[in-house]
């Protein structure tokens, strides 16, 4: 008789009513106990009991004992298939712990009033704090920045393929090169904005202003006007990730085959048209995919800002990062500048699926 591959069969198990029931007894004991503790605990934060809970402990210590109880139950109640589930469960129960429940946390605190400086402490406002966001023209002008910001990303991306062209072709030293355009990769933004933005562009004794001096530039200030203090921080930000897409582009061009590219030449294919319709062509796949993570830095978008500018002048470089730091820092409104911060990723999310939604459309036909 022939038993086929036996290693990857499930066999059902016997499991008797008795283990089957104790299994659902540990599993929805501990479901409750979980949500029992957090909710003594959340009434005991609004005000309305007094249990002695001094830190959020106890809901913690609950979530882990229902999170092993669920994997023990897996186990009595659906036998050798609750074991293959252990394999996935308990890293959904960490990532569950890490993102959901600090969101659900976040989304209480964005509905308050708390301010740090307040001795009242966290008191629920309702809606008052997205009123006040509707209202906030320095919120919606940290919006409007991040459209500049991330349109600039475009500019960055063909330098960044011009580099990679560069640097796929036999000239010399190119290991050099290759190694030298991605030292400003190895900095940090915080050094890129002191070393530049404090530094090389201090409008007295930095040598770029000494030297925009004496091109002609009787004050070559840096920051003193919005549109100015904008451009260059996309250029300092533009200067630290242009080489991040470069390496991305020049992978993606040495994995194109030189077969394809001999035939290009071999059909009269050469130069801007062999770019344009062989290797352009090629690249869409890793062009969409260093654009998308270079979005994603870019939304992020905060250090530079914060070191150089903090924001000025008048809110002319603010991103949203930036904004809703010095929301926490300079006035130490949490509940507020946490509604900005959960806006800000409503926002982002529907930019991103909008994006890869598009993307896959594109690259559809293309491959």
């Amino acid at each position: 008789m022939n038993t086929g591959d036996l290693l990857h069969v499930v066999t059902n198990d016997n499991i008797s009513p008795a283990r089957a029931g104790f299994g659902r007894a540990i599993l929805w004991g501990s479901v409750g106990l979980f949500l029992l503790v957090g909710l003594l605990q959340t009434l005991q934060a609004g005000g309305h009991l007094e249990l002695g809970f001094t830190n959020w402990r106890p809901t913690l210590y609950s979530y882990a004992l229902m999170s092993a109880c669920l994997c023990w139950a897996q186990v009595l109640i659906r036998g050798e298939q609750g074991k293959r589930v252990l394999f996935v469960l308990p890293a959904v129960l960490f990532v569950l712990s890490l993102a959901i429940i600090p969101l659900i946390f976040g989304l209480i605190i964005a509905f308050s009033d708390w301010n740090l400086s307040s001795p009242l402490g966290r008191q629920f406002n309702g809606l008052d704090n997205v009123r006040q966001m509707w209202g906030d023209p320095f919120y919606w002008n940290a919006l409007k920045n991040m459209v500049w910001y991330a349109l600039a990303i475009l500019a960055e991306y063909t330098i960044a393929f011009g580099l990679a062209l560069l640097l796929n072709a036999e000239i010399r030293a190119r290991k050099f090169f290759r190694v030298a355009f991605l030292l400003p990769l190895m900095l940090s933004p915080v050094a890129v904005s002191w070393m530049i933005g404090k530094s090389m562009t201090e409008i007295r004794f930095g040598p770029i202003a000494r030297l925009a001096r004496a091109l002609g530039w009787d004050n070559p200030s840096f920051f003193g006007t919005p549109e100015m203090a904008r451009a260059t921080i996309m250029l300092m930000d533009a200067w630290t990730y242009i080489p991040f897409m470069m390496i991305m582009l020049l992978a993606g061009l040495q994995a194109i085959p030189k077969e394809l590219q001999e035939a290009a030449k071999v059909d009269g294919a050469k130069g801007w048209r062999a770019f344009w319709e062989v290797t352009f062509p090629l690249m869409l796949p890793v062009s969409v995919t260093a654009l998308l993570i270079r979005l994603i830095f870019k939304l992020k978008l905060a250090d530079i800002i914060i070191n150089v500018t903090s924001g000025g002048p008048g809110g002319a470089t603010d991103s949203v990062t930036s904004f809703i730091f010095r929301e926490y820092r300079d006035r130490s409104n949490v509940g507020y500048g946490t509604l900005l911060a959960i806006v800000y990723l409503v926002f982002i999310i529907i930019a991103m699926l909008g994006l890869l939604k598009l993307a896959d459309r594109w690259l559809r036909p293309q491959t």
